[in-house]
């Protein structure tokens, strides 16, 4: 199976092409204010222009009003909403309440629960496994990969029953740890920010791609 690859915090006109010429399948826009990444909503609607049909944009949120996310649906192409706050906020219900396809983030620890997580989310389209950060995503750091129970081969399940293709893998990978990341957590799709940047909130083209071409090298494993 081969794995699919969201890139986030995008914030010119540039990396956008990057991304969809390097065979990202998802773009991520932050709006996310105290954000380094984060963009406004005029130039989340030119940005989501330039993305072509197939490829997915994904507007990242953390704790936002009902009206913060409706406003951005009504200014952009946004094909999937990601929230990266508290649960105790965007619950289950709040997140469908928009009637758009949603992931949720979630934040990896020694006491995080994946099956339960994903029980608890079950109308979302994916979740999104990162690492503890005070900035909510995009802190460079990586997890223990080995706290998420992997899909085996040959088998569509992960141990804990879990299915699969709901997982998606961030928190500090790279063109250097993806191959190992993949092969640890197989999970449905990678998400990378800061692992495709020159200086922090500053993206690399070069990045982008030297990224999605290590991914690449992980299709057509036996998953």
């Amino acid at each position: 199976m081969r794995t699919r690859i969201k890139i986030c915090g995008l914030r010119k006109p540039e990396h956008v092409d990057a991304a969809i010429d390097a065979g990202a399948d998802a773009i991520g826009f932050v709006l996310y204010p105290p954000s380094v990444r984060a963009i406004d909503l005029a130039l989340l609607e030119s940005m989501t222009r330039r993305v072509p049909a197939f490829v997915t944009t994904v507007a990242l949120f953390v704790n936002p009003t009902p009206a913060e996310v409706r406003t951005a649906l009504a200014a952009a192409r946004i094909d999937l909403l990601q929230f990266h706050g508290s649960p105790d906020h965007e619950s289950p219900e709040f997140c469908a309440q928009f009637q758009r396809p949603y992931m949720k983030a979630f934040a990896v620890d020694g006491g995080f629960d994946l099956l339960k997580s994903l029980q608890t989310y079950a109308n979302a389209a994916a979740l999104l496994l990162d690492t503890p950060s005070a900035g909510h995503g995009g802190s460079g750091q990586t997890f223990d990969w080995n706290l998420i129970p992997c899909q085996q081969p040959n088998n569509t399940t992960n141990l804990s029953g879990a299915p699969a293709p709901r997982v998606v893998l961030s928190g500090g990978l790279t063109a250097a740890n993806v191959v190992d990341a993949i092969n640890t957590v197989r999970p449905f799709a990678v998400d990378v920010s800061s692992g495709v940047e020159s200086a922090r909130g500053v993206k690399d083209s070069e990045l982008i791609y030297k990224f999605c071409r290590e991914v690449a090298k992980t299709f057509g494993q036996d998953r």
